[in-house]
């Protein structure tokens, strides 16, 4: 496993993103959340593993109770990460209140990483890194992120805080290439953490689904599933299979070594089972080279200019 080291934190490349142990419609059943998510863990932590990434938002907080259980042996091999949602006004005292909710929750004593969900203006950036801050002083959170930040907002929430906000988890995949704009080049000029989370398209890019096969759980409403869109991947899609066959791998496991190809760049995939974990994770060990970044580049590019940018970005 590779990681990425800045601010004091270890970050594993390739993560864990936990929003399937709480979520309802992906469609796993029962023995999911109560045997294989535990089971998905142990195996992430065995390969190195060590981000995993929940949320209070994430099944009204299940999926933070569903890895207390998973990490409770093994908490010192976690870089523990959770997110207070702005559903409601965020003052200073409420992100406190809501942070020890969520440690209560995971059963932990400290939060690795404790991010803002999304911006939104029932949370001023000033009250809520006020009880950002506050958190840190009282040793519950290490480090503060956001998600879903604009580079311009990031930085003024590093000014609020009066410190570094270490991350932004932000949507990232080779058919979501914003970030590479403007926030993956200040992370890596600033020592900073991009997140990328569905940095697979939500399945989009594992290379399983076509015209006449799409998922029929909550991605059936991703309009990157619909026949039409999935009909103007065929470029990409073979780009993604022939670099795959090259490196003795899967399309899914290239399209993460191209996230991560990039400076300060890691990646928060699900797993639905536990060979998916092993599969995700080794995509660390899978290096590209610059022919074949350029050639998923363009391919990606001819097909976001194919099926409009505003559908691809959701």
């Amino acid at each position: 496993m590779r990681y990425v080291e800045v601010q004091g934190a270890k970050v594993s490349v390739i993560g864990l993103g936990a929003w399937q142990f709480g979520a309802q419609g992906w469609d796993y059943g029962d023995d999911y959340i109560d045997r294989e998510s535990r089971l998905i863990v142990e195996k992430a932590l065995d390969l190195g593993v060590n981000l995993i990434d929940t949320a209070e938002a994430y099944g009204r907080g299940r999926s933070e109770e569903v890895l207390a259980g998973a990490i409770a042996a093994r908490r010192g091999e976690v870089f523990l990460a959770t997110k207070v949602f702005p559903n409601e006004p965020l003052d200073a005292e409420e992100v406190v209140r809501r942070a020890r909710a969520s440690a209560e929750r995971m059963g932990v004593d400290r939060i690795d990483l404790y991010q803002q969900h999304w911006p939104s203006d029932q949370a001023p950036l000033e009250q809520v890194m006020s009880g950002m801050a506050r958190l840190q002083a009282e040793g519950l959170v290490t480090h503060v992120g956001v998600s879903n930040f604009s580079t311009e907002l990031w930085r003024e929430a590093e000014e609020a805080l009066g410190g570094p906000v270490l991350s932004n988890q932000v949507r990232f995949s080779l058919v979501s290439r914003h970030p590479e704009q403007r926030l993956i080049p200040r992370a890596e000029a600033d020592g900073r953490i991009v997140i990328a989370y569905s940095p697979l398209g939500q399945g989009f890019l594992s290379g399983r689904y076509d015209g006449s096969n799409t998922p029929s759980d909550l991605r059936q409403n991703n309009p990157l599933f619909r026949p039409e869109v999935v009909a103007k991947a065929g470029a990409m899609t073979s780009a993604l299979a022939e670099v795959a066959a090259t490196h003795g791998a899967t399309p899914a496991q290239i399209a993460l070594a191209w996230v991560i190809a990039r400076p300060n760049v890691v990646a928060i995939p699900g797993a639905s089972s536990v060979g998916q974990m092993a599969s995700n994770a080794a995509a660390a060990d899978i290096e590209l080279t610059e022919d074949e970044d350029v050639r998923l580049s363009e391919a990606a590019d001819a097909f976001v200019a194919e099926a409009g940018d505003d559908l691809v970005r959701r």
